[in-house]
């Protein structure tokens, strides 16, 4: 018998079925698991109880107390994140989340994208589609921040040039796309820096560098994307038209 000389087609990698479940969005992959343990999940018509179960995603048939487990809609919703506030799913300390923001709001589960540290205030968005989120994040593919930053000092233009040029950080460059002054007033002034990356804490570490010291730091907007007047703590579903704006 002679053999059929084309070749065969890629099959998709296998991954665990809780990963799976939680990439097309339907729940993170702690609570993923939770469901597979209970005996939720069913694969192919049997129940697996073991959330590492390997599956093919698009090839095999996986349920959810017997619904198909379908990717969701993308979601996107942006909260004016308080000062305070940890950007964590959960906190083995017991320490208030970006969450308790969220709770009792209907959403399905959602995963920040990025981050703003606990000091932090401003845009953050929400999404329960990962790879779109993680495109987002990146700084290759996502959208440059914009923040308003308060600062203890009030630089001149070679400081503001400087900062725009950067510092070596514990072995790290790190820089902005852009600075400006806002507006100054006694000892403090407010500068606007936009990121087209986002390292751990950069801005704070840029300006530790340069001798100024952060007093606030509030995250504006990201891409078009602006936080207007959205009351602090409260949260919007973006519209398609703005989650397309953002993935241009």
């Amino acid at each position: 018998m002679q053999r059929d000389p084309r070749p065969r087609p890629k099959l998709p990698s296998r991954h665990g079925v809780a990963r799976v479940l939680s990439k097309r969005g339907l729940a993170s992959r702690t609570e993923a698991a939770r469901w597979v343990l209970e005996g939720r999940v069913t694969v192919n018509g049997r129940v697996t109880i073991d959330p590492e179960f390997p599956v093919r995603d698009g090839l095999d048939r996986i349920e959810v107390a017997g619904r198909a487990a379908d990717a969701s809609e993308r979601r996107v919703v942006m909260l004016n994140k308080p000062r305070g506030l940890l950007t964590t799913t959960s906190d083995e300390h017991g320490r208030a989340t970006v969450y308790s923001c969220l709770a009792e709001s209907g959403l399905p589960w959602m995963a920040p994208i990025g981050r703003l540290d606990k000091a932090s205030e401003g845009l953050l968005l929400f999404c329960n589609d990962p790879a779109w989120a993680a495109a987002l994040a990146s700084p290759e593919t996502g959208s440059d921040k914009t923040y308003h930053v308060q600062v203890d000092c009030i630089p001149d233009t070679a400081k503001l040039q400087a900062l725009g040029d950067g510092a070596l950080v514990d072995g790290e460059q790190l820089g902005a796309k852009a600075v400006r002054l806002l507006r100054a007033g006694g000892k403090h002034a407010w500068l606007e820096i936009v990121l087209d990356e986002g390292r751990n804490r950069q801005i704070r570490r840029l300006l530790v560098a340069h001798g100024i010291q952060v007093l606030r730091l509030v995250r504006t907007a990201i891409g078009t994307l602006e936080l207007g007047d959205l009351a602090k703590g409260s949260w919007r579903e973006l519209s398609r038209s703005e989650i397309e704006s953002l993935a241009s």
